[in-house]
């Protein structure tokens, strides 16, 4: 015979394969960010005054 509890905050917990899920998305987050990082650092973007040269340089050449 199945016992039936009634469900109320003292029955119903998330327990431990709530704990894992949320510490598993908690440590994967971290991972993801940090590989975010440091992909980010590794990427050159021409600077504002390098762009600025560049299009005045081909004025000039347009220009001749």
């Amino acid at each position: 015979m199945l016992l039936a509890y009634p469900l109320n905050d003292d029955t119903v917990t998330p327990g431990f394969l709530g704990f894992g899920v949320f510490l598993l998305l908690a440590v994967a987050t971290f991972l993801l960010i940090r590989s975010m990082n440091g992909r980010i650092k590794h990427v050159q973007a021409p600077h504002e005054a390098d762009l600025k040269q560049e299009e005045w340089e081909r004025a000039q050449r347009e220009k001749e």
